[in-house]
């Protein structure tokens, strides 16, 4: 079993102990009515984006999300949040360095003992979803988790979900797919994007992700019958009949969105072995994305 595979399975008791660690986060996470960024890179921007759209979706107040690279340098936040597995990547490390003494920071990271508990003012540890594997599965969606329940939003759901995701078949023929295509709606947007991401870093594919009202403007043009066009949440009206009308393939379960990025990863590690590479060696991928000064 790879690494990822391992890891990914064990995202309902890390959710769980996730939520429970909200309640106890005291001031170093974002207080409702705080203008907030939320940043990252690769996976943890998807996760920043999704992280953003609920807090707003939840009443707590106005917030952004930007890859760390692209932070504007003008804006003003009361607080930035920045999701950094590592603690080392190099354009999160430069960006806290910039706001000290100007903006509130907190980190959230897998491991303390990194450049960003120097960097950030404030620290929230995922010690235990921390992984081996430089594809990243259980310390992204467990960061979202922490984040989905101090904003005071239900996980029970999403835990239960996990594990149905985790037990039952991935639909037949869907590993023989050509083409992925991850849609998402409002907070699941940052999670089609992830999954997309996930298909390419783990199993070479070709996937594209859009929100997905945006699909019928244009991008529907490349899907035929070995294309999978999978909704995450909840679909707008008549788009599944329009997809299957191209001959393509219309995936979508009434999991939570966030059990439903579980099965795309599975769907990831199972491509991956189909065709014969390893899951834990993504092409010129490390773990961490260390810039030369």
């Amino acid at each position: 079993m790879s690494h990822v595979e391992e890891e990914l399975g064990t995202q309902p008791e890390c959710w769980t102990r996730a939520a429970d660690q909200a309640r106890e986060a005291g001031s170093a996470l974002p207080r409702a009515g705080e203008r907030v960024a939320i940043v990252g890179c690769g996976t943890s921007y998807f996760m920043a984006r999704s992280a953003a759209a609920l807090r707003e979706d939840a009443g707590q107040g106005e917030t952004d999300a930007f890859a760390a690279s692209e932070f504007p340098p003008g804006r003003r936040y009361d607080r930035v949040v920045a999701l950094t597995r590592s603690g080392t990547t190099t354009e999160v490390l430069e960006l806290l360095g910039r706001l000290r003494g100007r903006t509130r920071t907190t980190a959230i990271t897998a491991d303390p003992a990194t450049p960003v508990a120097d960097t950030a003012d404030d620290l929230a540890v995922l010690d235990f979803a921390d992984e081996r594997s430089v594809v990243q599965t259980r310390f992204a969606t467990t960061a979202l988790t922490l984040l989905r329940a101090h904003f005071g939003l239900p996980t029970e759901r999403a835990v239960a979900d996990a594990r149905t995701a985790l037990a039952g078949d991935l639909p037949e023929g869907l590993v023989e797919c050509a083409q992925f295509t991850f849609l998402g709606r409002g907070w699941t947007v940052g999670l089609a994007h992830e999954a997309a991401l996930k298909l390419r870093e783990a199993s070479q594919s070709w996937t594209e992700s859009y929100p997905a009202m945006e699909y019928r403007h244009g991008p529907i043009s490349i899907t035929t019958r070995d294309t999978a066009a999978w909704m995450l949440g909840e679909p707008p009206a008549g788009l599944a009949d329009q997809v299957r009308a191209t001959g393509g393939r219309w995936v979508a379960s009434p999991l939570d969105p966030l059990a439903e990025l579980v099965r795309a990863q599975r769907l990831a590690v199972a491509v991956a072995a189909a065709r014969g590479l390893d899951p834990d060696r993504p092409r010129h991928l490390t773990r961490s994305v260390i810039l030369a000064p």
